[in-house]
């Protein structure tokens, strides 16, 4: 039996098919990026989603960029994501990480610091588990100094991450980043 899902191909939404508004941000990202990258353009199949995605990507946080792209390797390699690890193992390089340490975070092992240690391995538990993390994992989280700000801080950037990952885990849109080692 097929599904309804086998039956749906997804194309990349371009600028002249999206609305006005939408339109309005792909502009802008074509202008400060140069290009508008396929998964944040299928946001735009819905007349908000591409907008609220954004607003929550780039709210304010406790976290660094580093932590941020910890969480979103971590999370997108639970989730499997084709498009979302590629993508960020490039943002995870302009952040300062090498080759090693992000193969490193992606497996949660991460052996070049403790702090972000703790950090990807409580996300990585809480992304398996559901948000159900081990006490030892909590504990290792708050005893490596992250706050309950920070928490909620990560949650945010776990559930953004479940967004992206889960919206290309169904379209199956083409990745527009380079390939990465599988793992």
């Amino acid at each position: 039996m097929t599904t309804e899902l086998e039956q749906v191909t997804f194309a990349v939404p371009t600028r002249d098919e999206v609305s006005e508004n939408n339109q309005a941000i792909f502009d802008h990202m074509k202008s400060a990026f140069g290009v508008v990258p396929n998964l944040y353009a299928t946001f735009a199949y819905n007349e908000t989603a591409l907008g609220d995605y954004l607003a929550l990507q780039n709210r304010k946080s406790t976290l660094t960029g580093k932590e941020r792209e910890i969480i979103n390797l971590v999370v997108s390699q639970v989730n499997d994501c084709k498009y979302c690890v590629p993508a960020h193992t490039m943002l995870g390089k302009m952040n300062g990480f090498t080759d090693d340490q992000i193969l490193e975070i992606r497996r949660a092992q991460v052996s070049f610091n403790d702090k972000y240690a703790a950090l990807a391995t409580f996300v990585k538990e809480t992304a398996i588990n559901r948000g159900r993390p081990s006490e030892n994992s909590i504990d290792g989280f708050f005893e490596a100094g992250y706050s309950k700000a920070n928490l909620v801080d990560v949650m945010m950037v776990i559930g953004d991450k479940i967004i992206s990952n889960y919206l290309h885990n169904i379209t199956q849109i083409p990745v527009d980043w380079p390939e990465v080692p599988k793992i």
